[in-house]
């Protein structure tokens, strides 16, 4: 074996042993740092912001008279569920305050106060509807599922009813119709 090539595995050996010893060879550190460094510069993907600044309109609800009321402020939801009633019942009309509700990006939640042991939950998105201009029917879109809850009186026991929805946006003169 000539000098060079005894010297080689000489120096390979003392490399490997140093590894397998749990050693970490000297280039590490000097190839880590850089890439550390690199990786923090690199600048991350903003979060997509909603192309829906507020939601302050109201919405075609369950019955074909019914509407959701909705108004944002700062990322809270305020508002109402009106509900037509058959004849049978004493109150034309009933109406669900909205106790919790709240909107992040594009996702929506709300609950309502219960009247006559019922309430109801949305969870679902805020989307473009099929209208052009904000005046227009269907300018926005609840997507998502709605529950409505009854409240068994004798128990307290809750019944969920669950249903996907699509609840679209009133046009400005349905809403000035009312």
């Amino acid at each position: 074996m000539n000098k060079i090539t005894h010297l080689m595995k000489t120096q390979f050996r003392r490399r490997t042993h140093g590894l397998r010893a749990g050693k970490r060879p000297a280039f590490l550190p000097c190839f880590l740092l850089p890439l550390a460094l690199w990786a923090v510069s690199v600048p991350r993907a903003a979060q997509p912001k909603s192309e829906i600044d507020e939601i302050n309109t109201e919405f075609h609800f369950l019955g074909p008279d019914d509407t959701l009321l909705i108004h944002e402020e700062e990322g809270r939801l305020k508002g109402q569920i009106d509900a037509y009633q058959n004849d049978d019942e004493s109150d034309t009309v009933l109406s669900y305050v909205l106790t919790i509700g709240i909107r992040k990006e594009d996702h929506v939640e709300f609950k309502t106060a219960e009247i006559h042991r019922k309430y109801f939950r949305f969870s679902g998105a805020i989307e473009r509807g099929s209208g052009h201009e904000e005046k227009d029917e269907d300018f926005l879109r609840l997507v998502g599922e709605l529950q409505i809850i009854t409240v068994n009186g004798d128990t307290g026991g809750e019944s969920v009813e669950r249903r996907q929805v699509v609840l679209k946006s009133l046009s400005a003169d349905e809403i000035s119709d009312q």
